[in-house]
């Protein structure tokens, strides 16, 4: 569930096969759920062949007369072969696509809106994950939300006991986080209840714009921004947190609480198996809580292509495919969440079992109501290291953090222009 981002040079490859090409809407499909489609997966087999196996031989038996190829591409250099199978006019009709992946092909006009002419998004999906496939600059919907996850909050309660904090009532919010912070270090000097400096998540989270409305440029050195980065740059001044954070060996903050080092982590539902397999003296030592602010949101969904012959057969199939009893189940057997609302009636995800575990996994699956994707998909991974460099350097002292910002605007709209 991972971020990832296209390479430049496919960009490139994309724009100018389309160029070639065109990018105009099939017109042989006579909008009957009939004929041959292919849908392709990433990194879903051989471990769950069978299951998709049981979802086609579904969507086959209630529309008589279609067929399915399944294709499944590995996980390495993913998003570089669907751009090149758009490039190249070989598209599937329906394509596994997180929405970073979605986002350059809907920009080329080669997904359909599935906002219009199909069911009802809003009264199936969870609203956050309905708009994980709006783009800025673009109007509709590229996407059908499959499985979901978030991140959960994890909080060592033998630290909290020590130095003078209630494991539970952890910190709710940011603001939250860095009171409590004062509190553990003032009666702990040793000990450290947040672990990493700010990344532009944390703008998204205190309502700092990152983009222009039309998506063309970067916007977040504002004096609200600057001021958030003074606030973690007094933090670290103060030794609210280890001086590793801004470390080129910095663990991160996962890493570092596995090892008892430090009280805070966060963490996916099943994160706390993680922290107790790779460090035992941990069990009975976690509690788990909602994310901080608002929960973030990492989404994986079929997109339907515009050039599919048979269009009206590939949008029943990914409306198959993530219709809420085939996510249930999906959900029961790895772990990831559904994105339908309906899936709220199944206890496996909505019941906590009185175990830790069981609480995460109903905690995590409440998030999803709310939970929103914090990071724009324009911000590629080079943004991202220049950013972290230039907060580095402010939350260190050695620049202010208005001009951080100021330079890191200056050099990312520079990379924005280039993609």
């Amino acid at each position: 569930m991972r971020i990832r981002h296209a390479s430049v040079a496919v960009l490139a490859t994309l724009t100018l096969g389309l160029a070639a090409c065109g990018s105009s809407d099939s017109s042989e499909d006579n909008g009957k759920i009939e004929g041959k489609v292919t849908l392709q997966t990433w990194a879903l087999t051989p471990k769950f062949t069978d299951y998709l196996n049981e979802v086609i031989a579904g969507f086959k038996a209630k529309y008589p007369g279609t067929d399915v190829q399944l294709l499944d591409q590995p996980g390495d250099g993913y998003s570089d072969k669907v751009l090149s199978q758009a490039a190249s006019n070989s598209l599937p009709d329906v394509v596994n696509l997180p929405p970073d992946f979605a986002l350059p092909l809907a920009q080329q006009d080669l997904l359909v809106d599935v906002s219009k002419g199909g069911a009802d998004l809003s009264a199936t999906y969870v609203p956050g994950s309905i708009d994980a496939y709006k783009f800025k600059g673009t109007d509709g919907v590229y996407g059908y939300p499959w499985y979901l996850n978030t991140d959960l909050d994890y909080w060592n309660k033998d630290k909290f006991a020590k130095c003078g904090l209630d494991a539970t009532k952890p910190p709710a919010t940011t603001q939250e986080l860095f009171a409590q912070a004062k509190v553990m270090h003032d009666a702990c000097p040793d000990e450290f209840l947040m672990s990493r400096k700010p990344t532009i998540v944390d703008f998204t989270l205190a309502g700092i714009p990152i983009l222009s409305e039309d998506g063309k440029k970067f916007v977040f050195n504002t004096d609200q921004a600057a001021a958030l980065v003074d606030q973690y740059r007094d933090a670290f001044k103060a030794g609210y947190m280890p001086p590793t954070v801004l470390n080129s060996d910095y663990l991160g903050n996962s890493k570092l609480f596995t090892e008892a080092k430090v009280a805070w982590s966060t963490g996916g539902a099943t994160s706390l198996n993680d922290f107790q397999t790779d460090n035992p003296s941990l069990k009975g030592k976690i509690t788990v809580s909602n994310a901080l602010d608002t929960p973030p949101l990492f989404v994986q969904g079929l997109s339907v292509s515009k050039k599919s012959k048979n269009l009206a057969t590939a949008r029943a199939l990914a409306e198959w495919v993530t219709n809420a009893d085939n996510q249930n189940k999906f959900g029961h057997i790895v772990n990831v969440f559904p994105s339908t609302t309906a899936s709220a009636s199944d206890a496996y995800f909505s019941k906590d079992d009185g175990t830790e575990i069981g609480k995460a996994r109903v905690l995590a699956f409440e998030e999803l109501k709310t939970a929103k994707n914090l990071q724009p998909y324009e911000v590629n991974s080079a943004m991202q290291t220049y950013l972290d460099q230039q907060i580095a350097l402010a939350v260190k002292g050695d620049t202010t953090s208005k001009q951080a910002l100021d330079d890191a605007v200056t050099k990312l709209n520079q990379m924005l222009a280039r993609q």
